[in-house]
């Protein structure tokens, strides 16, 4: 089975993969690291970051590249986000050459509130991010809705929206575990 897990930066899509791994066995890939991976080798960035200001036809082909290397992996849990927003708009992070690529069985969309959400990424120094308010991220998070069910209908993937709530970690990787 390959499974797509989203959200919006610092929802916490990772914590949730991460303590869902501990659980079974579960091989999980992040679709950015591999990108970075991609686009570092090309010199097309020094920081993961920048890769999302790279340019719309940059950021293509090494979306493209990583989708191959992911497929090479056989079934994998992927970490990665539904759209990137860019200085253009938002960018679907996972675009029809990429999906026919990955191929996923089920998508997973982790959501928190928007407070949450920044709470989190305030107390994250690791990350580069743009500031962003309470509208923003509620904008993104139904942009990723409606992205959601368009990657659905295109490879006919289930989508399970999965709340991750503060303190509610455990409860988000059992709701995970049970599409398994």
């Amino acid at each position: 089975m390959r499974m797509v897990v989203t959200g919006v930066p610092g929802v916490g899509k990772t914590s949730v993969m991460e303590g869902a791994a501990q659980k079974k066995n579960l091989k999980i890939v992040n679709y950015g690291t591999v990108m970075f991976e991609v686009a570092k080798e090309q010199g097309l960035v020094a920081d993961r970051d920048e890769i999302r200001k790279l340019q719309v036809e940059e950021q293509r082909i090494v979306q493209e590249r990583a989708a191959e290397k992911i497929h090479e992996m056989g079934n994998v849990i992927i970490d990665t986000h539904c759209t990137i927003k860019t200085h253009g708009g938002y960018y679907p992070g996972l675009p029809e050459w990429v999906l026919k690529k990955l191929e996923p069985d089920r998508i997973i969309l982790v959501e928190a509130t928007p407070e949450e959400i920044l709470g989190r990424r305030s107390h994250d120094p690791t990350r580069k991010r743009d500031a962003e308010g309470v509208d923003d991220i509620t904008e993104h998070q139904m942009i990723n809705r409606a992205a959601a069910m368009a990657y659905a209908m295109l490879t006919g993937a289930s989508v399970k929206i999965v709340f991750n709530h503060d303190d509610g970690l455990e409860e988000a990787v059992a709701t995970v575990l049970e599409v398994f």
